[in-house]
């Protein structure tokens, strides 16, 4: 099962097509019992996302690969490499266990900066302390990985990756990363959910793409495959890639993702390809 589940709405209200918010914890825990029912292993959150790690920890998350993000060193501190340590700690005993499988770093300029040795020298501590066991980074942009792959070993790398946001294959960073060895996971597959709604509910700030928006549509209309359908199909087609990272607000939603990812033909795709930052970045968005 090369899903992943992502866990933002366990700590946190995420996604532009998100309607009911938070998931609550009795929601949670019956999600990662789907999950394990269906074959799904892998599990992400990150530091940064709210309740998401207490959440998993209540809930129980014995049995999964556990992936982890920590936040930036904040400015000015002394000793990044033991902030990094004690983010590590503090996770650990949110989360309940012992040890996960991969500890991110959530933006990866960090290595880059004033104390990017000591980030890395206390994240090989961590994985030969046996407390992680890959390391890497999250990327918005392979853009990115042009130095720091070049400067440091990594385990781990997760980026995002969709029928609009096509830049991790275009670059040629999906075939280099893979020939590393390195363990690629993507994210992003419905653009925060953007890919999934109607053309009468996209929002009017989407309104710069709609020549997007109606080829999508179009090709929707001619072909039998759903939106979500599609979506899922394209990255887990790359067999350069080990994980679809997906999150999901509800039972009822997870399980209609795995029918959707369980299910999906292939085809030949429609060409939505974009690298404007506007659209591909939610990040961006609150600018639009």
């Amino acid at each position: 099962m090369k899903l992943a589940l992502g866990t933002v709405q366990f700590g946190l209200k995420y996604g532009i097509a998100n309607q009911s918010g938070q998931v609550m914890r009795t929601e949670a825990k019956a999600m990662l019992q789907l999950a394990a029912d269906i074959g799904i292993d892998t599990i992400d959150t990150a530091i940064a996302y709210g309740e998401s790690e207490a959440c998993l920890g209540e809930a129980g998350i014995q049995g999964f690969k556990l992936v982890t993000k920590a936040p930036p060193a904040p400015d000015g501190i002394a000793d990044a490499g033991r902030w990094i340590r004690d983010q590590m700690a503090a996770s650990l005993d949110r989360l309940g266990v012992n040890s996960i499988y991969g500890l991110l770093l959530h933006q990866s300029d960090q290595l880059l900066g004033l104390h990017g040795k000591d980030i890395y020298h206390s994240l090989q501590c961590l994985k030969e302390s046996g407390q992680v066991k890959k390391i890497g980074v999250s990327v918005y942009s392979p853009r990115e990985l042009e130095v720091i792959p070049k400067l440091f070993c990594l385990d781990l790398v997760q980026a995002p990756f969709s029928l609009v946001d096509r830049r991790l294959q275009s670059t040629g960073w999906l075939q280099r990363l893979k020939d590393a060895g390195v363990e690629i996971h993507t994210r992003s597959a419905f653009l925060q959910g953007l890919l999934l709604m109607s053309r009468a509910d996209t929002p009017t700030k989407f309104s710069p793409w709609n020549a997007l928006w109606d080829r999508w549509n179009q090709w929707l209309s001619g072909h039998e495959i759903s939106a979500l359908q599609a979506c899922l199909a394209f990255p887990l087609s790359f067999p350069q890639i080990d994980r679809v990272v997906v999150g999901a607000d509800s039972v009822r939603q997870l399980a209609q993702i795995f029918r959707a990812a369980s299910n999906a033909p292939q085809s030949c795709w429609p060409d939505l390809q974009c690298e404007d930052e506007n659209l591909i970045n939610p990040s961006r968005w609150h600018l639009l």
